[in-house]
């Protein structure tokens, strides 16, 4: 039996699959913003996890982690500002990675190799071979690693499906999905300091360097392309999961997207218009962004709209789900949402069924590889709007498209390198 088959196969083994009753998850938080204590919240209110760390660059963020977490635990996690010593001194049972989008492959690589299951955010990484390495990581050590689309486990989106699922719209010949946000051109912020005892070397990471700025961190890296993929990879992973986990398709053929800064002139540089056309064997589906024109003359601002030969589905998020009949005669079909608060969230289920799965040893519910093709989707609009061109894709690369498989990674900054 080769080394790696051996490691994986003694982690299997090892009493953290089998929790003694009473004992607690050892579990460490890396990315302690914001969202990341949200889900530390979720973790702690389980009752079954124990916070021994919180892992950030950024000391002022744990900070306020730490404060939150004063509020409902008596836990007093060691603070750390890198994640490798953290890894290798504290050992934790789960990891959770709620980092920016270029920093949650490797932690998450890291993480299953020193034998924790990994709550990894969504999407799952900033390029797409970053993605299929964070797979094989897991299989290779044989932990469980949720990714956190939490939608698949919110009470609406699963009746929702089921409702979909059943026929009750007819054939379906095409999915938009969109997200409309209100929005002003803006200015530019300029360079400054970190703050105080931030490594932003650190924080940066693989990422090309480049000077701080207040738009950045916390919380605007979404917008930065150095850092993640702008509205696409934030808030279309969610949809197009909604898409995948609806058809019987695994992946597109093929992908087009169109889109550019026609509004926006702030210091950001993702797009603020946005229209990616994915074509599948049996249907189309379109993705459409703006961050402009965020209004009620469209009904809904977020979601996606499912087109059948009996009538119309919106999966939304806070305003639940509606069918639309085809017959004027048939009332419309409403089902209210059910979230979490703060934030409009489902963490609470999507934890439960994280740990579920470690205990009982199967795939969790938003297993990595259904988050992969989730994120290749997205991603891949994104290496089409960079090309300018549509691109072929088989589930695993562009067949036959030498320019658009460059694109699948970047260069990692020195002295990091890019995961196998």
């Amino acid at each position: 039996m080769q080394r790696r088959q051996l490691l994986a196969a003694t982690l299997a083994a090892t009493p953290l699959l089998g929790q003694p009753a009473g004992r607690k998850f050892r579990t460490a938080l890396i990315g302690s913003g914001w969202w990341g204590t949200n889900i530390l919240r979720e973790a702690i209110a389980s009752g079954e996890c124990r916070a021994v760390a919180l892992c950030d660059p950024d000391p002022s963020q744990m900070e306020k982690t730490a404060g939150e977490l004063a509020k409902i635990s008596s836990d007093q996690p060691k603070r750390y500002l890198d994640y490798r010593e953290m890894l290798s001194k504290e050992r934790p049972d789960i990891a959770i990675v709620a980092t920016p989008d270029h920093w949650h492959a490797l932690p998450t690589i890291e993480a299953v190799k020193a034998g924790a299951h990994v709550y990894v955010e969504k999407p799952i990484a900033h390029t797409i071979d970053e993605g299929k390495a964070m797979v094989r990581a897991a299989r290779e050590a044989g932990r469980v690693v949720q990714v956190g689309l939490h939608r698949r486990v919110s009470p609406h989106p699963i009746s929702g499906m089921q409702f979909l699922k059943s026929g009750k719209v007819g054939k379906i010949g095409m999915v938009r999905m969109f997200a409309h946000s209100a929005g002003q051109a803006g200015s530019k912020t300029p360079d400054s300091d970190p703050p105080p005892g931030m490594d932003w070397d650190l924080w940066l990471g693989p990422a090309p360097k480049r000077p701080f700025n207040k738009a950045i961190h916390p919380r605007g890296f979404r917008q930065f392309l150095d850092f993640a993929n702008g509205t696409l990879g934030d808030w279309g992973v969610h949809w197009l999961d909604q898409l995948l986990w609806w058809t019987e398709e695994t992946h597109p053929k093929r992908v087009y997207s169109t889109g550019g800064r026609f509004i926006r002139q702030d210091s950001t540089d993702a797009p603020d218009t946005q229209i990616v056309t994915y074509e599948f064997e049996t249907f189309r589906a379109t993705w459409e962004q703006r961050h402009y024109g965020g209004n009620n003359a469209e009904h809904h601002a977020i979601g996606a709209y499912f087109y059948g030969t009996e009538g119309t589905f919106h999966m939304g998020w806070r305003d639940g789900w509606t069918f639309y009949p085809a017959d004027p005669k048939h009332k419309p079909i409403h089902v209210e949402p059910q979230l979490n608060a703060p934030d409009g969230q489902n963490i609470k289920e999507l934890w439960a069924d994280f740990l579920d799965a470690i205990r009982n040893k199967r795939k969790p519910v938003r297993d990595i590889e259904i988050g992969y093709r989730a994120t290749a989707a997205s991603l891949l609009g994104m290496v089409s709007w960079r090309l300018g061109r549509a691109i072929p894709w088989d589930g695993h690369q562009c067949p036959g498209d030498a320019e658009a498989n460059r694109l699948l990674r970047r260069p990692y900054r020195e002295p990091w390198v890019y995961p196998s």
